[in-house]
C-alpha cells in the first residue's frame, strides 16, 4: 500500500511538471499568433520582441559598372628595365662583387676577370699609337719632297713628272695617316669598352652594372673559365616600376585603350586596389585562349610589389546610377528572387524584384524597387518562415 501510495505521488509530479513545460514552450506560438497575414501583408505589433531581431535599411542608389574588364593577370619585371650580364671577354672570374638579391647602382663593378684578351687590347693599341707616329714622319718627309719638287720645277731643274711623284706620295702619306689614326681610334674604343688603362699590361677586366636595380640571378663563381661571351652570368632588374600583364578576352578589348587607368588587385593584398596604366597591347589575338594580351605599368618605388605575383585587373568603361540593396535582403529560390519592404513601423511586404550582379556585398536591383524605400537587410528569412496564406 506505501509503495502504490509513492508511485501514484511521483506521476502526480511527472504530469505536472511537463504540464509546466509544456506551457513554457508554448509561448513563442504565442508571439508568433500576434504575428498576422492579410491580404499579403504581415504586421508585427509595435510591442512585439520580434521587431528586435529585425533589421531596415533605406534602398540607396550608387554608379555601379554597366560595361567592365575583369581578367586575370600577374607581375612582371618591366622587360625594358632587365638586363642580362655576360662577359665582354673570355677568361677567368677572379672575383664576384655582388650576391643574390643586392641591390647595385649603375656603374657598380659586379665581377673582374683575368683575360689574355686584355692584354692583346693594350697591344694592339700601343702598336696603333706607333703606327700613327710613324706615318706623321712619312707625311712630313712627302710634304717636304712636294715642296722642294715644286720649287726645282719652277727653276726647271726637273721634269713635271717628278712634281707628280713626289704630289702622289704627298696623298699616299696623308691616306696612310688617316687609316692609322681611324685604327687607334678604335683601339682605344676597346680599351675604353674593357675599362683598361692604354700602357698597362696584366689588367682584369672589371664588368660593370649597366642600370641600377637587383640582382634577380646569379651563375658564375670565382675561378671559372667562361669562353661563352653570350651567355649570361646574371640577371639585373630595375623593379622601381613593373609590369601586371594579363589575357583579357577578345569580346572585352574594346574598351581598353593604351595610357589608360586600371585598377589592380592582388592576392598578396587582399584588401587593397592599385592604380596603373595601360601601356601595351598586344597586335594579336591568342588563338587558343581567344584572349589578348595587356601590360599594365605599376610604381614599385616602395618594393611592395615582386614577379610572379597573382593578382587582375579591373577597368570600367561605363556607370549607371540604380539602387542596391545588401545581400542579406534578397531571398532566391524558385527561379526568382522576393525582399520585404516595410512600407510602414511593423508592416511588412514580400515583394518579387529583378536582380542583376553583385557589387561587393551589395547587390543591383534592376527593377521591383525605388530609391528611399524601406528594406528589411536582417531577418528576412524570419518574416518569409512566418508567411500564412489568409483561408
Amino acid at each position: 500500500m506505501t509503495f502504490t501510495m509513492k508511485t501514484l505521488a511521483a506521476a502526480a509530479a511527472l504530469t505536472l511538471a511537463i504540464a509546466v513545460s509544456g506551457c513554457r514552450h508554448a509561448e513563442p506560438a504565442a508571439e508568433a499568433s500576434e504575428v498576422a497575414w492579410t491580404s499579403g501583408t504581415l504586421k508585427v505589433p509595435a510591442d512585439s520582441p520580434m521587431l528586435k531581431q529585425i533589421r531596415r535599411e533605406q534602398v540607396a542608389e550608387e554608379d555601379l559598372a554597366t560595361d567592365e574588364v575583369i581578367a586575370p593577370g600577374k607581375i612582371e619585371a618591366n622587360p625594358n628595365r632587365v638586363s642580362k650580364v655576360v662577359a665582354p671577354v673570355a677568361g677567368r672570374v677572379a672575383r664576384v662583387l655582388v650576391a643574390v638579391g643586392d641591390a647595385v647602382r649603375q656603374g657598380q663593378p659586379l665581377f673582374t676577370i683575368d683575360s689574355p684578351d686584355a692584354d692583346a687590347a693594350t697591344s694592339t693599341h700601343l702598336q696603333a699609337d706607333a703606327t700613327v707616329t710613324q706615318a706623321r714622319a712619312t707625311l712630313a718627309k712627302a710634304q717636304a719632297d712636294s715642296e722642294r719638287s715644286k720649287d726645282l720645277f719652277e727653276h726647271n731643274a726637273i721634269a713635271k713628272k717628278e712634281v707628280l711623284s713626289a704630289d702622289s706620295a704627298l696623298a699616299q702619306a696623308q691616306a696612310a695617316l688617316d687609316q692609322a689614326l681611324a685604327s687607334r681610334e678604335q683601339a682605344e674604343r676597346r680599351l675604353s669598352v674593357l675599362g683598361l688603362s692604354p700602357r698597362d699590361f696584366k689588367q682584369q677586366v672589371s664588368v660593370r652594372s649597366p642600370l641600377s636595380g637587383k640582382v634577380l640571378d646569379l651563375s658564375v663563381v670565382p675561378g671559372e673559365y667562361r669562353n661563352d661571351t653570350s651567355a649570361p652570368l646574371m640577371t639585373i632588374a630595375d623593379l622601381s616600376t613593373v609590369w601586371v600583364s594579363s589575357q583579357v578576352p577578345e569580346t572585352y578589348i574594346r574598351f581598353i585603350q593604351p595610357h589608360e587607368k586600371v585598377e589592380i588587385s592582388l592576392v598578396a593584398y587582399p584588401d587593397e586596389t592599385f592604380e596603373g596604366r595601360v601601356l601595351q597591347i598586344a597586335d594579336t589575338v591568342d588563338p587558343q585562349t581567344r584572349t589578348v594580351k595587356v601590360h599594365a605599368e605599376l610604381d614599385n618605388r616602395n618594393g611592395r610589389f615582386r614577379p610572379e605575383m597573382f593578382g587582375s585587373i579591373h577597368h570600367i568603361e561605363s556607370t549607371t546610377r540604380m539602387p542596391v540593396v545588401p545581400a542579406g535582403a534578397v531571398i532566391e529560390g524558385d527561379g526568382h528572387a522576393t525582399v520585404f519592404v516595410e512600407p510602414a513601423p511593423g508592416t511588412f511586404q514580400e515583394r518579387t524584384v529583378v536582380i542583376g550582379k553583385r557589387a561587393g556585398d551589395r547587390v543591383r536591383v534592376i527593377s521591383g524597387l525605388k530609391a528611399g524605400e524601406t528594406v528589411v537587410v536582417d531577418g528576412a528569412m524570419l518574416l518569409s518562415g512566418l508567411q500564412k496564406k489568409p483561408a
